[in-house]
């Protein structure tokens, strides 16, 4: 991988992870129109995901202090009960992944139809938060249940992450700081899951990505995923989903132009 191609699969996951038009849609169209097949070297797809862990803590480092300290009382309070409904989201990614990994890795291979097909699907579900409730409620056990069901359905190639869980959040009534926070904190368990599973796996034993580049990326990702995250924030208070739901339809149509042109 050249020294480019790592500062633009960079700034691709730090923007695309946060923002709601789904990093692996975007990762996977990279692919296909820039030939870049340097994104199935594992070794830099678990550094380019640690930097938006990173950035993830490094925006929310305040509320994750608080919440170790609640822990810490080893008590029911609070905190542990937020955790809680933090393990409780992580449960269906979890499961999806442990039985269908071949099978989901499977899909990112170019796949423009697909991603084409989700992104419209991730437009429409974020186009829908139009008509949530104007006054949110807490994130319940249950809602936090199934939250983390529409986390679990994003593996999907141009399903958003943030987008579906959000978008979820907000059809479930729960307000709009609480369940950005949410959709945030929530994605933790699994990035560093998944990432410990491949290192543990002995994925990143070997890689075709040298030092400066990997180094790159991972400053790229980690730089464009705090700015988006704090953007995102702020996007989701202000309730202006909608202009990203017009812009996956947009990429949703030409994705699908594009397999059938190709």
């Amino acid at each position: 991988m050249s020294l480019l191609e790592a500062i633009i699969l960079g700034i691709i996951q730090g923007l695309t992870e946060f923002l709601p038009v789904s990093s692996s849609g975007h990762l996977e169209l990279g692919k296909a129109i820039l030939g870049i097949e340097a994104t199935s070297d594992v070794t830099f797809t678990v550094v380019v995901h640690g930097a938006t862990v990173l950035s993830t803590i490094v925006v929310f480092r305040n509320d994750i202090v608080e919440l170790i300290k609640g822990a810490l009382k080893f008590q029911w309070n609070e905190s542990t009960d937020y955790i809680f409904k933090i393990v409780l989201s992580a449960i269906p990614v979890v499961i999806i992944g442990l039985l269908f990994k071949e099978q989901i890795e499977g899909l990112f291979s170019n796949n423009v139809l697909l991603v084409g097909c989700m992104l419209i699907v991730t437009g429409s579900l974020l186009a829908f938060t139009y008509y949530s409730p104007p006054e949110g409620e807490e994130v319940t056990r249950s809602k936090a249940l199934l939250i983390g069901i529409a986390q679990a359905i994003a593996v999907l190639p141009g399903i958003s992450r943030s987008g579906s869980t959000i978008a979820v959040g907000l059809l479930l009534g729960v307000d709009k700081k609480k369940v950005a926070r949410f959709s945030f904190l929530m994605v933790l368990i699994p990035i560093i899951g998944a990432n410990a599973k491949d290192i543990l796996d002995g994925g990143m034993a070997s890689s075709s990505v040298a030092a400066v580049p990997l180094l790159a990326g991972f400053a790229t990702a980690f730089v464009s995923g705090v700015l988006a995250c704090k953007w995102m924030i702020a996007i989701v208070t202000r309730g202006k989903l909608i202009h990203f739901a017009y812009y996956c339809f947009a990429v949703g149509v030409v994705s699908i132009g594009f397999h059938f042109l190709i």
